[in-house]
């Protein structure tokens, strides 16, 4: 009986000492990396047509997390907050819609549609993210533009577009609303560049 007794306490013991403070339960945010033309033009009836390629992921990018530089210069890619979608398939499709809102063509155009492009842009996305060091958020864009009219393809246009914002804390909601400011400058120059490439 006794021997029973030094059983039950023993397990009971151990039952006690399994029990392990819980962890605070961290839920995933996943924000919109979306950003539109401020005002919206009609197409040009007259205009030609581009296709807007997928733009590639750099190294680094391929993976949803949201990215910064930490001061002693290594890379932090975060899992609890992250990009809706991964984000170079968000920068293409924003892409096309600033372009598509621009009035420079007849069409913007996505892989798969039906209709002949006359110009078709391709992209590489290098830099999303933030920098904690220099406290700001930097976005490269690797862009070729090409002319692919019968008898006429060639380059039109060849550049990186780069832009730098200063961060306005180093919490991951600065983060986001720096990185899309400075993904808007990108934009921006890219529709200057294609319509000074395309007149």
């Amino acid at each position: 009986m006794m021997g029973r007794r030094w059983l039950l306490a023993g397990g009971a013991a151990l039952a006690g000492c399994s029990v392990l403070p819980q962890q605070p339960y961290l839920q995933r945010r996943n924000w919109p990396l979306v950003v539109r033309r401020d005002t919206t033009l009609p197409p040009d009836p007259r205009g030609r047509v581009l296709l807007v390629r997928d733009i590639r992921a750099g190294p680094g990018l391929e993976s949803n997390g949201l990215q910064w530089l930490e001061p002693d210069g290594s890379v932090h890619v975060d899992f609890y907050e992250q990009w809706a979608v991964p984000p170079a398939e968000a920068v293409a499709d924003d892409m096309r819609h600033w372009l598509g809102d621009a009035g420079l063509f007849k069409a913007v155009l996505a892989p798969g549609s039906r209709m002949d492009a006359d110009y078709v842009l391709e992209g590489e996305l290098d830099a999303l993210l933030g920098d904690l060091g220099s406290n700001r958020a930097r976005v490269a864009l690797a862009l070729v533009l090409l002319d692919q009219r019968p008898g006429t393809t060639k380059v039109l246009l060849q550049k990186t577009a780069r832009a730098e914002v200063p961060l306005a804390g180093s919490d991951p909601p600065a983060i986001v609303q720096a990185v899309k400011a400075a993904l808007t400058q990108v934009l921006r120059e890219t529709e200057a560049d294609i319509a000074a490439a395309t007149r």
